[in-house]
């Protein structure tokens, strides 16, 4: 066998070419069709019914085959309109990063290379982003969800006697954590894949702005006390799933400070507002965290999947990770040195160059162009809440803090959870927009997140007028609808 590299070097140089120029313009004229559209039936039959290949097909079938039923189905982010879940909308540039990273085929893992030092670099460059000293640690991993478990884990190993742990089991240890009633899911699996169980982890109620109620939390870490249990972590949320609210940060870290306890942040998309001007100060005492989860996925707008875990105090981490392996010994030179090695700071071994991705990014944008794209996010948000207020049949249910608005319609004699969930499937098949739906007080809540750096006031206002349509369409009732030209500057 000669190997996998193609027979003919020139004709695949000429497909790449064109797929590259193919995608360039998908990606140019993104926002010209639709947000999604339902894959056929005999789209998804088809890959189900795809018998495992035992002889290869040429690279232009194959891309033919991606051209003809995957691009056209992909979940949409990309688009402007796509306001439902906090996704980020992608750029050329990435796009280019993953080609080169993919080309390259580097393990990041440990060994001594570049692509370590550029992970290095950005990781040095996003410890001075969130206010911690440049000898924090941290790692690249898929997303949010594996940066808190990454958190928990060393927050349960910095507990005393913490890193015995490691060898002999939590046992009887009744160890006990505490996050707020609208945490994202990802922390109460945290605490099941770290063994803890979620149980384990005490949900805080909300105040009025569904931020952490820090009465409560005190109330609570004195009864697990004097219960025997004994607490060891606090996170807090930096822009709430549901609403984008933001937990009492600086409250949360000097309380954490008394009661000697880790202070961890999920800032999964709102950690990045640090980079705006305008909405930084909200975050005040992020930078007080022992660790923050982030993911440059979302406003950052890397290509999937791209999280982080920063951990304040160097040492930490590996405590809680690190391996001593005969197979894996790291040397003074040669290419087995270049030691503390990535995979002593989180679970995997086998890692991508996630790292190019996201120093193209923050190197090609900047902070500042990033934090443009924050301050554009949220200043979208206020309008489309503005046009929720102006509108009589629409209804706000939770302060905008960030860039989530939660609204629904209003009318009299309809089942109101029934008919704006219906109607959040109505935009969906419609492909005109994409929000997502949440629950807020037993109500069934419009949810629009704007992230996508393409978003605009008029792709708002086109969320609203074909949300509008559809309700008249599906109820019979005519609306009365202010234009936007009609609202105060």
């Amino acid at each position: 066998m000669a190997g996998l590299d193609p027979e003919n070097w020139e004709d695949l140089r000429a497909l790449g070419h064109r797929m590259l120029d193919d995608m360039l313009d998908n990606v140019k004229a993104v926002a010209a069709g639709p947000v999604w559209q339902p894959m056929p039936e005999s789209v998804r039959q088809g890959f189900h019914d795809a018998p495992l290949p035992h002889s290869g097909a040429p690279v232009d079938q194959l891309y033919h085959q991606f051209a003809q039923q995957v691009l056209p189905y992909a979940v949409g982010n990309r688009h402007p309109r796509f306001m439902g879940w906090v996704h980020g909308g992608g750029t050329p540039q990435g796009m280019l990063a993953e080609m080169l990273a993919a080309g390259l085929n580097a393990n990041l893992g440990g060994r001594d290379h570049a692509p370590v030092e550029v992970e290095r670099m950005v990781i040095r460059w996003t410890a001075s982003m969130l206010g911690f000293p440049e000898t924090a640690t941290g790692v690249l991993v898929t997303g949010s969800s594996m940066a808190n478990f990454i958190g928990v884990i060393t927050a349960s190993r910095a507990v005393p006697a913490g890193v015995k742990m490691r060898a002999e089991g939590i046992q009887s240890r009744r160890l006990v954590g505490y996050a707020g009633q609208t945490a994202h899911g990802c922390i109460a699996r945290a605490f099941d894949l770290a063994g803890l169980g979620t149980d384990a982890l005490r949900r805080v109620p909300m105040d009025a702005a569904f931020r952490m109620d820090m009465d409560a939390l005190r109330s609570m870490i004195a009864e697990d006390r004097a219960a025997g249990f004994e607490p060891f972590l606090v996170v807090g949320t930096a822009g709430t799933v549901d609403t984008g609210s933001i937990d009492p940060l600086a409250d949360l870290a000097a309380f954490a400070r008394d009661e000697g306890l880790w202070f961890h942040v999920d800032g999964a998309f709102g950690a990045l507002a640090r980079l705006s001007a305008e909405y930084a100060p909200a975050l005040s005492g992020m930078e007080q965290a022992n660790s923050i989860a982030l993911d440059f996925h979302k406003w950052a707008q890397t290509p999937y999947d791209a999280g982080c875990i920063i951990v304040r105090e160097e040492g930490k981490q590996a405590a809680a990770f690190a391996q001593s392996l005969a197979y894996l010994a790291r040397e003074d030179r040669g290419l087995a040195a270049g030691a503390p090695w990535f995979c002593d700071l989180g679970p995997d071994l086998s890692r991508g160059f996630r790292a190019l991705k996201v120093w193209f990014t923050l190197a090609g944008f900047g902070t500042d162009g990033l934090g443009e794209v924050v301050t554009h996010s949220c200043a979208v948000a206020r309008y489309l809440a503005g046009r929720v207020d102006d509108t009589p049949c629409l209804e706000l249910l939770a302060p905008v803090t960030l860039n989530i608005v939660c609204f629904r319609v209003v009318l009299e004699n309809e089942d109101l959870d029934t008919l704006n969930g219906e109607l959040v499937k109505d935009l969906h098949e419609s492909g005109i927009a994409a929000p997502s739906t949440t629950t807020l007080h037993g109500k069934r809540a419009i949810r629009a997140a704007i992230v996508n750096h393409r978003t605009t006031e008029q792709d708002a206002d086109i969320l609203l007028n074909a949300l509008l349509d559809l309700a008249e369409t599906r109820t019979g009732k005519t609306l009365h609808r202010a234009s936007a030209e009609t609202l105060p500057a």
